[in-house]
């Protein structure tokens, strides 16, 4: 297993919601503000301000089959990227079980 994976899956283990995300990413700023206005408590790991960003990015498609970001985890599970953070109707449920409201 490769440093980057350790670490990725480290902070998905160690984190009750985490958002792989690039500061400029449009898609990215919608689901923080999202998490945000909900008041859930998030980590967030600016892959573009990383000095291993893109190894971790390469990590990620292979934890979750997903390569653009944001990648989001909720509880340790993989729930994709914007548009699937917005559509689940059950989000507040999914965050309070994770201890993340």
């Amino acid at each position: 297993m490769s440093a980057a994976t350790t670490r990725a899956q480290s902070l998905i283990n160690d984190n009750a919601v985490v958002v792989f995300s690039k500061s400029y990413c449009p898609y990215c700023i919608s689901s923080k503000k999202l998490l945000t206005g909900l008041n859930a408590k998030y980590t967030t790991i600016e892959l573009d301000h990383e000095d291993d960003g893109k190894a971790i990015q390469n990590a990620l498609a292979e934890i979750s089959g997903q390569s653009t970001v944001p990648n989001i985890f909720i509880n340790k599970k993989h729930i994709g990227g914007n548009s699937d953070l917005q559509a689940k109707s059950d989000l507040k449920e999914l965050l309070e079980a994770a201890g993340a409201l």
